[in-house]
């Protein structure tokens, strides 16, 4: 049995994440963003072993989940789900950022930085990730013409190079990013045509399987496959750039 914990796990693929998990027996914990989304997913999934609090989109709400979490101890695995998608306008945190920034990027950073650092971390990214544009100098859009569709690619790359940097600085966690494909979630949209079993699928299995397959780090993962990620992922340097300016904006160092 695995302790797992799960962020953004009140629907969609962490939700079904978290079913998965709990039907095999994983002490499971799920993240909601306030107290009603909490008890909505308690009558889902009543057999999860815990629940933590917090707004995705606010520093003050990922401190606080990193908080809660510490508190019951080390985790096996962590899953970065949480994430908002394109059709998103652009719209402040109460921190002042973007906010699909904020939730896709800073989020995922601020508690892997303050958790305690499990054995494994995976990271959910997209195949959106492939236009991202790995250029940190304006990327909460405060200079350029709001496109929701390229600023959710770049946050997706970003996760990407998130996972690759984590993968390098801690050799001694499991770090991974995930592609679940286009899946019928409320980002998704109904028509999406790929597999949402599988989605779930991939994340779950990086988290606990002893499959040799698994047992790497700093991959990029496609229905169980590893696949190459944007070129730009592998560069050490822009890695570096984005731990910086994610401690930069958000005061937390990832050591």
């Amino acid at each position: 049995m695995a302790r797992v914990l799960i962020t953004g796990s009140t629907d969609g693929l962490g939700l079904r994440t978290g079913q998965s998990l709990i039907a095999e027996g994983h002490d499971v914990t799920l993240h909601a963003r306030n107290e009603d989304r909490a008890a909505d997913v308690r009558r889902l999934l009543p057999h999860a072993a815990h629940m933590v609090i917090g707004d995705a989109a606010s520093l003050t709400g990922m401190k606080s989940v990193a908080e809660q979490a510490n508190a019951m101890g080390r985790y096996d695995a962590v899953i970065h789900n949480v994430g908002v998608g394109y059709r998103e306008p652009r719209r402040d945190s109460e921190d002042g950022f973007s906010r699909l920034f904020a939730v896709n990027v800073l989020a995922p950073y601020v508690l892997t930085a303050l958790i305690t650092p499990p054995d494994r971390l995976v990271y959910l990214s997209s195949g959106m990730h492939e236009s991202g544009d790995p250029d940190l100098s304006d990327v909460q859009w405060a200079r350029r013409k709001w496109n929701g569709t390229q600023a959710y690619s770049d946050s997706k790359l970003f996760d990407v190079v998130l996972a690759f940097a984590v993968a390098r600085r801690w050799p001694s966690v499991l770090s991974n990013a995930v592609n679940p494909g286009w899946v019928a979630t409320k980002m998704g949209g109904a028509n999406a045509p790929d597999d949402f079993s599988e989605g779930v699928d991939t994340q779950a299995w990086l988290a606990v399987s002893d499959d040799p397959s698994a047992m790497v780090s700093g991959e990029y993962f496609f229905h169980r496959r590893s696949q190459a990620a944007n070129i730009h992922t592998r560069d050490t340097k822009l890695q570096d750039e984005l731990l910086n300016e994610c401690a930069r904006l958000s005061k937390v160092i990832l050591h």
